[in-house]
């Protein structure tokens, strides 16, 4: 399976190195991250702002964009998640972020979120999209009910796919073997990112290159292949010092395991 890689990674890098850096790496797909103009809220903004060019380098650097995070708000303007689809190939709308000051607090408000989301699918399934939601931590604080925030989210939206973040799984201190083999028909895609040592990388906010943190990755990627319908897998990392580093470290790691 060709590997992508999270354009998110490099955010502080111009987009035109860094589409070369995946490229140079081995990398065959990007992830895309964006949403509407964040001043007109109407049109497409930041890497999405221009895409004849964005497709223009990609194409120049033999890569393609399969899945892409979209924001609540494109979520929301299906007109624009569907222009912005079709103008890249995109096959998987996901979103993958949820304000702190919207998120909710109790299984009542997660139903409602869920409910909000199977809503805004509809027109991107009808359309011939998937869409899916991508978890961090906080989905994995337990509710007072017991429940995960993110079991509620998915009972209530049952047309959605997932994209499941291992490490933030990690991070939100759940078990990722059983939340994968529970929820794995429904995971069309995977984060392929690792977590340092206790004290370690803290420039880089914990997180590590993959193959070089305390993630089970080998484990970690046999259950996803066995266990779960996951089509991609992305690499990322969320503050990199060194992107090149990042990214041919991480695609020599999960390669080493035949994926």
């Amino acid at each position: 399976m060709d590997m992508s890689f999270q354009l998110y990674s490099g955010r502080n890098t111009p987009i035109a190195e860094v589409l070369k850096i995946a490229a140079a790496a081995g990398y065959k797909y990007v992830e895309g991250y964006g949403g509407l103009d964040a001043s007109t809220k109407s049109g497409l903004g930041g890497l999405y702002g221009d895409l004849e060019t964005l497709k223009a380098q990609l194409d120049a650097n033999g890569l393609s964009m399969p899945s892409a995070h979209i924001g609540l708000d494109l979520v929301e303007s299906p007109d624009q998640a569907i222009k912005l689809a079709n103008a890249l190939g995109i096959k998987v709308l996901i979103c993958p972020w949820l304000h702190p000051d919207m998120r909710p607090t109790d299984a009542a408000g997660w139903t409602a979120f869920g409910k909000r989301l199977a809503k805004a699918a509809e027109p991107l399934v009808a359309a011939g999209l998937t869409f899916g939601y991508h978890n961090h931590d906080f989905e994995f604080t337990k509710l007072p009910d017991g429940r995960f925030p993110m079991d509620v989210l998915l009972e209530a939206a049952p047309n959605i796919s997932i994209e499941a973040d291992i490490a933030w799984i990690v991070r939100g201190n759940a078990d990722p073997f059983a939340w994968l083999e529970k929820f794995g028909q429904r995971i069309v895609a995977v984060h392929v990112k690792d977590i340092a040592p206790a004290g370690q990388n803290l420039d880089e906010d914990g997180w590590a290159d993959v193959g070089h943190g305390k993630m089970a990755w080998k484990d970690l990627l046999d259950l996803v292949k066995t266990k779960t319908t996951a089509r991609y897998f992305v690499a990322e990392h969320d503050n990199p010092s060194d992107l090149t580093r990042f990214a041919t470290r991480s695609i020599a790691t999960v390669k080493s395991f035949g994926v």
